[in-house]
Formats: C-alpha cells, structure tokens, sequence
C-alpha cells in the first residue's frame, strides 16, 4: 500500500506524478492525496477576496478560512481540480474516483472556531474559522474502492463533529490515512527537492530526518519554513507510528515517486531501522 500526497504550490505540473502513479497502481495499491492552494488563491482573487495566512505562536502557517473562502475551497479542491486529476488518471488508463475527506467520514474531526494567531506581529484571538484538526479516519469506503481496484484521489476539506465541512492539513490527512491503511510507504512531494537548510539553495538538502533523535528533529524544525513545518511534523508522526518509508521529495521531476522511493530527496527514519534497508 503506498500512499503519496502532492502539494498544491505554485510550480508544480502534476503530470510528472499522474505518469509515475499509473504505472505503480499496476503493482500495488495507491491512494492519492491532494492540496490546491495555489489554484486557491489565484481563484480567491479572482472573485476580490485576498487570501489571508495566519501563523501559530510556533511559526506554523495556515490558512483563515471563512464561510466565504470554504465556499472557494469546495468548488477548487473537490470540484476544479481533483475533478482534472481524475480525468488526467483516467485518461492514463486508471479508474480514479474523486473524493474528499468528508465523503463517507473519512476525516472527522472538531473544528477550531476561534484560533490564538499572530497577524502581522501583533497577537489576535480569530473567530469564524472553518479549520479543523483530526481525529478520526473511517477507511472502509477506500478500503472498497481500492479493493474493487479503484484509484482514490483524496482531497480536504474533512468533516467536524456537527456535520461541516472544515479545512484540514492536507500532508496530515495523507499521515492519518496511512495510517489507518497500514501503508508500506509514505511519499510527500512538493516543489522543492526535500527539506532545504538554506531555502534559497538546492544543494543544501537535508537527506535525513532521524525522528527518534531530538536535535535531528529540532534541526529540521528550525530548517523548515512556514508550510513545512506541517510536513516535517506529519511526517515524524508517520515513523514514529510505524510507517516503514516516509520520504520528502520534488514532484517537478521525471518519475518523482519512484525516485523518492530509490532514495533521493529527504528520508524519514528511527534510529532502529537506519541501515536495514540501506
């Protein structure tokens, strides 16, 4: 079972990772996640309205979601483009089907009304918010999918306790469904080529995490900017959970996925397992 999520930053042609997912669904089962932030935004502005990011006390970013933006978010993730990603699999040759988290529970979890963020320096309690964190994952209509040899392409928003639709981390999603799906690998791509030290210079790659070792996590924590630092965290939780492959890497190459999987961008690994797969 392999589990890959890709990020939905600017810069990214998710054709190099449709090509790669088509030919490993062929050998084993895949769920496929995703994020739109970028198409997001540009339709947020489109219809007036400024996308508005907000960062917790510990650097995290996320973004503020109003009833008006999850409006935007359903129509972009659920609608735009997990329908295109759907069409480019089954053009492929894949029986993809489009979902979000909220379809048959999949991701439930409390939504967090108000938030504790810092604004533009300043400290601020937000209200009308609709994130949410999760706590729960019910995988039997992917279990049913997969095993009638359907391709899930999986999306947030989630669903809260009081039946709404809420924006949750997308690299979170993809964890807690591993998870769930005992995966065998977890692959996160983005469009940088695994966890940098130095943002601005490629060559700085940290190849490895070692998520048993607290100064290699603090390291990496310190190293990671805004968004991921959500994924450094996942991802942690991830091996630590014990999910065996974990694996940062860069969606804007030939064969991302498999590339990642031979070893290339940022591994993720316990201090019990470095060498066994070596």
């Amino acid at each position: 079972m392999l589990i890959v999520k890709l990020g939905g930053s600017a810069g990214i042609d998710p054709a190099l990772t449709l090509d790669d997912l088509a030919a490993l669904s062929v050998e084993q089962p895949v769920v496929f996640v995703h994020g739109a932030n970028a198409v997001l935004d540009e339709w947020m502005r489109r219809f007036g309205k400024e996308p508005r990011l907000v960062q917790s006390s510990s650097g995290q970013v996320s973004r503020y979601t109003d009833a008006e933006t999850m409006d935007l978010m359903l129509a972009v993730y659920a609608g735009l483009v997990n329908k295109r990603l759907v069409e480019a699999l089954q053009a492929r040759g894949v029986n993809a089907v489009g979902l979000t988290a909220l379809d048959g529970r999949i991701a439930r979890g409390p939504r967090k009304e108000t938030i504790r963020a810092i604004e533009n320096g300043k400290p601020k309690v937000l209200r009308g918010d609709y994130a949410g964190s999760i706590n729960e994952i019910d995988p039997t209509l992917l279990r049913l999918l997969l095993e009638h040899g359907y391709l899930p392409v999986v999306t947030p928003p989630a669903l809260s306790y009081h039946g709404e639709a809420i924006n949750v981390d997308g690299d979170k999603l993809a964890l807690q469904l591993a998870l769930a799906l005992q995966a065998n690998a977890l692959v996160i791509l983005s469009n940088t080529p695994g966890l940098l030290a130095n943002l601005q210079d490629p060559s700085s790659l940290i190849r490895e995490i070692v998520v048993d070792d607290p100064e290699s996590v603090a390291r990496a924590m310190e190293a990671a900017q805004g968004r991921m630092k959500k994924k450094v965290e996942a991802g942690c939780r991830a091996v630590a959970a014990g999910i065996p492959q974990v694996v940062f890497a860069d969606a804007r190459v030939e064969h991302p996925i498999r590339r990642a999987l031979a070893g290339e961008g940022t591994r993720l690994v316990a201090r019990s397992t470095i060498g066994v797969n070596a």
